[in-house]
């Protein structure tokens, strides 16, 4: 089932004081961020579709009806905010949190650790978490942390990375992205960019979660159906950073010389990219075409500039819709499976005027 809905990015609840522990940080009411430099605008509004097969509801997902203007809400955050879109996703939960009212937010980082991940949300728990919006670092793994919330009664919300298991069991509703369009929309940018022929590598996301999985079988499924002159000569991981996106591209292109174009499963790593094509004496953008996934401002600016040939947008801005999605289930309505975030395109036609807006 799918149903299309605009969420707005103004939700308007009211939350109290939330009493807080050591052991997740205290969060003041953060400062307003104007919407060129972090969260983007207010006014701006979000395509979402709703898939799946069921709505959960609060009976279905044995939770406690609370009222959020009384709830204490803890943050999960995956990996260190060194990177855009973790910096603007963090952003956009604190923004959010102080837009409806949250005057205090539990907030956890776990530093790309999974048993850190498990240990904050246990320990969020323990502080009286009523709510939890979690941004997943792997698939599988986050078991023991949900089942002791499932156990409580509290609504986890998973944003970003898609975890394992069905919703409305141990977690409420999956909202971001469709990873597999993200990468089939990449083939075809890249089919444009190539004019459906070149030798591609291929800089892979982290392993052990769907973003990485979703993105390349998304890409090379598209190629091989509709490029048949496009070759995959090499697939590597850079684990979604700039360091390391660069150093795999050097070496690739020190054993793989005929490579004309990459594609990068973030933006990250496809800025780190063009230092390693610049410093083999090509130039990106045109000897070597680049197309990467994120939609950050620097990765915006690169197609302004000549250097990235195309960008598919993932909006980590889930701040609205993950406080929206918990305001409507404490309400009673129905939530469904996922939310599925319609993300946006840069290319050369559209960059100069959208850079404002990136994150």
């Amino acid at each position: 089932m799918m149903r299309t809905r605009t969420a707005g990015l103004s939700v308007v609840l009211t939350a109290a004081a939330l009493a807080l522990g050591a052991c997740g940080k205290e969060e003041e009411p953060a400062s307003s961020t104007p919407a060129a430099q972090d969260g983007g605008s207010a006014d701006t509004e979000q395509q979402v579709q709703e898939t799946g097969e069921g709505r959960c509801t609060l009976d279905q997902y044995g939770a406690k009806k609370v009222e959020l203007a009384d709830a204490v809400v803890g943050f999960s955050q995956s990996e260190k905010e060194a990177n855009p879109f973790r910096i603007a996703e963090t952003q956009s939960i604190k923004d959010e949190a102080e837009s409806v009212g949250v005057k205090k937010l539990l907030t956890t980082n776990a530093n790309s650790q999974l048993p850190k991940q498990i240990s904050d949300i246990q320990d969020m728990l323990a502080q009286g978490a009523q709510v939890l919006i979690v941004a997943p670092l792997n698939s599988e793994g986050l078991e023991p942390a949900f089942d002791a919330a499932k156990e409580k009664g509290v609504p986890v919300i998973t944003i970003d990375r898609k975890v394992s298991g069905k919703a409305c069991g141990n977690w409420l509703t999956f909202i971001g992205s469709n990873f597999v369009e993200q990468g089939k929309r990449a083939a075809d940018a890249m089919i444009k960019a190539t004019d459906g022929e070149a030798k591609v590598a291929i800089l892979l996301g982290s392993s052990g979660n769907n973003v990485t999985t979703d993105r390349t079988n998304g890409f090379v499924d598209q190629i091989k159906a509709e490029a048949p002159d496009i070759e995959i000569v090499a697939k590597q991981t850079g684990e979604f950073a700039r360091d390391k996106g660069q150093a795999v591209m050097e070496n690739l292109l020190q054993s793989n010389p005929e490579i004309d174009a990459v594609y990068a499963e973030n933006d990250e790593m496809a800025l780190g990219a063009i230092v390693a094509i610049r410093s083999a004496g090509k130039k990106p953008g045109e000897d070597v075409k680049v197309v990467s996934i994120d939609g950050t401002r620097n990765a915006v600016q690169a197609i302004v500039d000549g250097k990235i040939n195309a960008v598919i947008e993932s909006n980590p801005r889930f701040g609205p819709l993950a406080f929206k999605t918990a305001a409507d289930f404490m309400a009673g309505k129905g939530i469904a499976d996922n939310v599925i975030i319609s993300d946006k395109e840069y290319d050369e036609s559209n960059a100069e005027e959208s850079v404002a807006g990136a994150y």
